[in-house]
């Protein structure tokens, strides 16, 4: 599945329309708070290394590789969210950030 199915995925229309719910309740976080100096993103990673992602019965919706050839990795996650939350990301509001390794290109 490709990273940014926040646009629309054929089968998954209740995914997709809470995740969309969910974007545009962070953006209207992210304009009432802005002056408050708090900041709401959304992290949005693609493909990620974990046990549900690798797991062999999972038939339904199998994972795809992404073109960086290899899955994301949970620490890579945790680094971004690290760095969001840090003061380095103070001016970063109101974002859907994507870590997918190439997948929404």
């Amino acid at each position: 599945m490709a990273a940014a199915p926040s646009r629309g995925v054929a089968g998954r229309s209740q995914y997709v329309a809470t995740k969309s719910a969910m974007i545009g309740m962070v953006r209207s976080w992210a304009a009432e708070l802005a002056t408050q100096g708090i900041t709401a993103n959304i992290i949005a990673p693609g493909a990620t290394e974990t046990p549900m992602l690798l797991d062999p019965s999972r038939t339904t919706s199998p994972p795809k590789l992404p073109p960086m050839g290899r899955y994301i990795k949970p620490q890579e996650v945790a680094d971004y969210v690290q760095f969001i939350v840090s003061p380095s990301g103070a001016a970063i509001t109101g974002q859907e950030l994507v870590i997918c390794g190439g997948a929404s290109l």
